[in-house]
C-alpha cells in the first residue's frame, strides 16, 4: 500500500538512486587499476565506501548529496502527496519535552527531517567503520549526527524555558469539559428512536455539566463535536424547536456560556458546526455564533461533487452531505464574568493541518478550542495519535488548547505541548481545566504555517540539478 498511502517511501528511494547516479557522473575513477585512455571512466559509488583515484575527491565532496536529497524528498513528498491522517515520523518525539519544542520552527515535518538526517549519519558511520581503511572517515558523520541532536536539544531547552517563563498558571480561565462517552448514535437511534436518543444525550450532558458547576467556578462549558445531532437554531420540527429552547434556557439559567457541536443550516446547505451560546453584553439576551467546519473527512463527511453519485452513496452508505465551511475563523465571545475571549475553533479533523490552525491564531486567537468525535477509533492507537497532532499545534502556535471529545481523549494542552490534564479513551468524566495564560510568542511555524514541504522539494531539485551540471562540466567528452 506504500505507493498509495505512503508515497514518500518509493519517492525517497528513487531520489536516492538518481542522486547516486548524479554523483557518479560528477566523479570518475582513473588511475591505478582503471582502464587507460581519455574515455575510460569507472563510476564512483557515492555512499558505498571511500572513493579512490584521481577524481575520487569529487565523489567524496558530494558524498553527502544522496542522503540529504533522500531526506528532503521524503519530507517534501509527505507534504505534497495526500495522506489521510498526516502522519509523519516527527510525531514520535511528542513525548520528548525538549526535542519537541523544535516544532515551532517547521512543525513535526521539521523533526522528521532531523530524524532522517541523524539516521543517515548513523548509517554512514557504520559503513565507514566496516572498512578498515576508511575508519578514520567515521568521525565526520558521527560528529554531524551528534551535532544535530545537540542543536535540537539546546534549542528545545531554550524555547521551553522561554515559554515556561512567559506562562502564568494561576488564575486564568476555567473550562468545564464534558466527555459523556456516548457513541454510535446511528445504532442507538435504530434501537430507541431519534428523539429518545437526543433526550438521553442532552440529559446526560446537563447532569455532568451541573456537577462541574457545583464543584467550583467555571467560566465556560464545552461539549464535544455533534453532541446535539441535529440542526440548532433552524429546527426541522416542533420537537426540535423545544429542544433548542431548552438548551438556550439551560445557558440562560446557569449564566455560563456553552460551546457545543451541532449542525448549522443555511437554506438547503448543512454544516458540521461548533455553536457558541452565551449572554450578550447587556446580559438580558443570548448571543449565538456558529463556526462551520471546513476540513471535512473525505468520503465520510464530504464527497466531491465530481464523484457524488447515487452509486457511490450505495457503496458508501455512511457518507454525509455536509458542506465545507469558509475557512479558519477566530471567534470572540463573553465569559460569565464579562471578560471577552477569542478562540480558534477546530472541529476534529482540522487539528491535523498546521497551516489551517496557524491562520486561525493569526486572526487574534488566544486559545485553541477543539471539539472532536474520535469514537470511530476507540480502542485503537488513533485517539492518542490525534492527541499528538493536537499537541504539535499548541507548540507551533504557542497557544494552550482545550480539547473535548465524546469518548476520549479529552485534554488540556499547554503552550509547550505538555498534556496538563486528560480524560482517557472510553471513559465518562467531567473535567475542570484551568487554562494557563502564556504571553504571545512569535514562531516561524505560526508565521509561515506548513512551509518546509515545498521548500524541501525545491531544494532537492536544485541540489540534483547542481550535481548533474557539475558532472557535465567535469566530463565534457562523456557519452
Amino acid at each position: 500500500m506504500a505507493p498509495v498511502v505512503q508515497l514518500q517511501f518509493p519517492a525517497a528511494a528513487l531520489a536516492r538512486y538518481f542522486a547516486r547516479r548524479a554523483v557518479e557522473g560528477a566523479g570518475t575513477l582513473t588511475g591505478a587499476g582503471a582502464p587507460q585512455g581519455n574515455d575510460s571512466r569507472v563510476p564512483v559509488r557515492s555512499d558505498a565506501g571511500p572513493p579512490v583515484g584521481r577524481d575520487a575527491s569529487v565523489g567524496a565532496r558530494l558524498g553527502w548529496l544522496p542522503p540529504v536529497v533522500t531526506a528532503l524528498v521524503y519530507v517534501g513528498v509527505e507534504w505534497f502527496a495526500p495522506k489521510l491522517f498526516a502522519d509523519t515520523l516527527g510525531l514520535g518525539l511528542v513525548t520528548q519535552e525538549w526535542q519537541r519544542q523544535g516544532a515551532d520552527v517547521a512543525g513535526a515535518p521539521g523533526l522528521t527531517l532531523l530524524l532522517l538526517l541523524v539516521n543517515e549519519c548513523v548509517l554512514a558511520t557504520l559503513r565507514s567503520l566496516r572498512v578498515p581503511s576508511s575508519r578514520q572517515r567515521a568521525v565526520i558523520p558521527a560528529a554531524a549526527g551528534v551535532a544535530l541532536v545537540l542543536v535540537l536539544t539546546a534549542y528545545g531547552a531554550f524555547r521551553h524555558s522561554q515559554v515556561t517563563a512567559a506562562t502564568r498558571r494561576e488564575g486564568g480561565l476555567v473550562v468545564g469539559a464534558v466527555q459523556a462517552n456516548i457513541t454510535n448514535y446511528e445504532k442507538l437511534k435504530a434501537e430507541r428512536g431519534t428523539y429518545d436518543v437526543v433526550r438521553m444525550i442532552l440529559d446526560t450532558h446537563y447532569e455532568m455539566s451541573d456537577g462541574l458547576l457545583r464543584a467550583g467556578p467555571v467560566d465556560l462549558l464545552v461539549w464535544p463535536e455533534t453532541v446535539y445531532p441535529t440542526t440548532f437554531g433552524s429546527p426541522r420540527s416542533e420537537a426540535g424547536a423545544e429542544l433548542d429552547a431548552e438548551i438556550a434556557g439551560y445557558v440562560a439559567q446557569r449564566g455560563v456560556p456553552l460551546v457545543f457541536g451541532s449542525y448549522d443550516l443555511e437554506g438547503e446547505r448543512e454544516f458540521n458546526a461548533a455553536m457558541f451560546l452565551g449572554p450578550s453584553a447587556r446580559g438580558d439576551t443570548l448571543e449565538r455564533t456558529a463556526y462551520r467546519k471546513t476540513m471535512l473527512f473525505p468520503l465520510t463527511e464530504w464527497v466531491p461533487d465530481l464523484i457524488d453519485t447515487p452509486t457511490l452513496r450505495e457503496w458508501l452508505p455512511w457518507t454525509g452531505r455536509w458542506k465545507r465551511g469558509p475557512g479558519p475563523k477566530a471567534v470572540s465571545f463573553r465569559l460569565r464574568d464579562g471578560r471577552s475571549l477569542t478562540v480558534a475553533p477546530l472541529i476534529c479533523y482540522e487539528s491535523i493541518f498546521p497551516s489551517f490552525v496557524a491562520q486561525g491564531v493569526r486572526q487574534g486567537a488566544e486559545l485553541l478550542l477543539t471539539l472532536s468525535n474520535d469514537s470511530w477509533f476507540s480502542g485503537t492507537p488513533a485517539p492518542r495519535l490525534h492527541l499528538a497532532h493536537a499537541a504539535f499545534r499548541s507548540i507551533e502556535t504557542r497557544r494552550s488548547q482545550v480539547r473535548v471529545t465524546n469518548s476520549g481523549v479529552s485534554a488540556l494542552i499547554d503552550a509547550t505541548g505538555a498534556v496538563v490534564a486528560e480524560v482517557d479513551d472510553n471513559q465518562r468524566s467531567g473535567l475542570a481545566m484551568r487554562v494557563p495564560v502564556t504571553a504571545s510568542m512569535p514562531s516561524l511555524a505560526l508565521a509561515w504555517g506548513d512551509w518546509l514541504g515545498p521548500v524541501a522539494l525545491v531544494l532537492a531539485v536544485a541540489l540534483m540539478g547542481g550535481a548533474v551540471l557539475s558532472g557535465h562540466r567535469r566530463a565534457p567528452g562523456a557519452r
